[in-house]
């Protein structure tokens, strides 16, 4: 709506200064003109009630107040150059005046509801700016590029994230997926990253970092829990919940999957319950259900200054990234950690931080399951890493981040046909080629 608006003005503007008065113009000349050239049994005098409309439709409410001023006034003018035959009369008259009036009306309602929307859209665009904060280039001594693409177009945010955090022990980097749609999981994003930005920079054990984050999640889920206890009355009675192992596979993306592999895996058969045992578990329940089971799953990776040759990285449950480089396409251990905010489930202690060893030129591709879970018109899901393998081995430049990112967003678009089911996230790191040790580190 926003765009359209702004679209709209500036269509409406030559040089600078606005046109919007021409069409309601011509046409009021438009129709007095083939009215005194006409028979006189032919009056179409009454059709300037039509200018004011126009008027309405492209200027403001003071041009839309004199275009129907004007055509109350060249109807009288037409109506008395008959004085004694052909007067359309006192009906048409007030036809006019009273569409004149109605239109400057519904001219005023038009301009309060654009101002609001655009005052919303603002707000909207801040709080994208607050989460998603804008990245400087090579911020971090990293090279970087990322899209993102809400799958609500008009809240322009949802629960996908991603930020490189600086600090006297590294750059590190945080790319994930807030589980369910909407403001709720906006504000279990915005918590995390307020929590990555803090820790990613004081603490010098990834490890910790990672457990900040689990911690963080797991509060945000018993503040959610205390609020919707606090508002709303107590749940009715249910029919018992459908096992995780039973649920679809379509709306909870990798982390679902994971979660469900891991109850069968425990209990030896598909009956083992979400956290909570209730209804929402995927999001789709009121407040205080699902928000209260809400997860998120996401990939935290570190640069070390000490070794430049490596990456270090916790996978919690989501895709693991792919090491795109100008020699082929392969994939980062999956790890073993559970999605935030699930680390109670955990037998095996604090999530294992991996080293994986990168060469010079290799990007890392984080992607979210709007980009793995695109079906085309068969349902069948987008082929990230065959596509992506296939890109390299035609132009060894698509490892590049901007041309990676640039890639993996048309073609999945391409792949979906412009329908995006879910919150569409691609990020491509990398050190630069040649950098030095340490570039982009920050004292504290």
């Amino acid at each position: 709506m926003k765009r359209d608006i702004r679209s709209r003005s500036e269509l409406l503007r030559i040089r600078g200064r606005s046109v919007a008065w021409v069409p309601p113009l011509l046409m009021l000349v438009g129709i007095t003109l083939t009215d005194f050239n006409t028979a006189g049994a032919f009056r179409m005098i009454t059709w300037v009630v039509l200018v004011p409309g126009i008027a309405a439709a492209i200027c403001g409410v003071w041009g839309t107040a004199v275009f129907a001023v004007l055509a109350l006034l060249n109807y009288l003018l037409a109506d008395t150059s008959y004085p004694d035959q052909y007067q359309s009369g006192l009906p048409d008259f007030l036809l006019v005046g009273i569409g004149g009036v109605l239109a400057v009306l519904a001219c005023a309602v038009r301009v309060r509801g654009e101002r609001l929307m655009l005052h919303m859209r603002d707000v909207a665009d801040t709080t994208r700016r607050t989460v998603l904060r804008p990245l400087p280039v090579d911020w971090g001594g990293l090279e970087h590029a990322a899209v993102y693409l809400a799958s609500d177009v008009e809240a322009r945010v949802g629960g996908d994230f991603y930020d490189i955090q600086p600090g006297p022990h590294g750059t590190r980097v945080l790319v994930g997926d807030v589980q369910g749609k909407g403001l709720a999981a906006v504000e279990a994003a915005a918590a995390l990253l307020g929590t990555f930005r803090e820790a990613a920079y004081h603490e010098a054990d990834l490890t910790t970092v990672a457990d900040r984050l689990e911690v963080r999640m797991v509060r945000h889920r018993r503040h959610i829990k205390a609020l919707a206890a606090a508002v709303e009355p107590p749940p009715a009675p249910r029919r018992p919940a459908r096992t995780l192992a039973a649920l679809p596979d379509r709306s909870g993306g990798s982390a679902t999957r994971a979660l469900r592999r891991l109850a069968i895996a425990r209990t030896g058969r598909r009956g083992a319950r979400p956290p909570g045992g209730r209804r929402g578990f995927d999001g789709s329940g009121p407040r205080g259900d699902g928000d209260g089971n809400r997860f998120a799953t996401a990939v935290l990776l570190g640069f070390p200054d000490d070794d430049t040759g490596a990456v270090d990285a916790v996978v919690f449950g989501h895709e693991p990234p792919l090491v795109v480089g100008p020699h082929g396409v392969r994939h980062l251990p999956p790890g073993e950690a559970l999605p935030l905010g699930l680390g109670e489930l955990a037998t095996g202690g604090p999530p294992p931080v991996l080293r994986v060893p990168l060469a010079p030129g290799e990007t890392l591709l984080l992607t979210t399951d709007g980009v793995t879970e695109a079906r085309d018109a068969g349902g069948l899901f987008y082929p990230l890493a065959a596509e992506v393998t296939d890109a390299v081995a035609a132009d060894p430049r698509i490892a590049e981040p901007h041309r990676l990112v640039a890639f993996v967003r048309d073609r999945t678009l391409r792949h979906c046909g412009g329908r995006l089911a879910d919150d569409t996230t691609a990020f491509a790191v990398r050190r630069p080629v040649g950098s030095p040790s340490g570039k982009g580190r920050l004292q504290s």
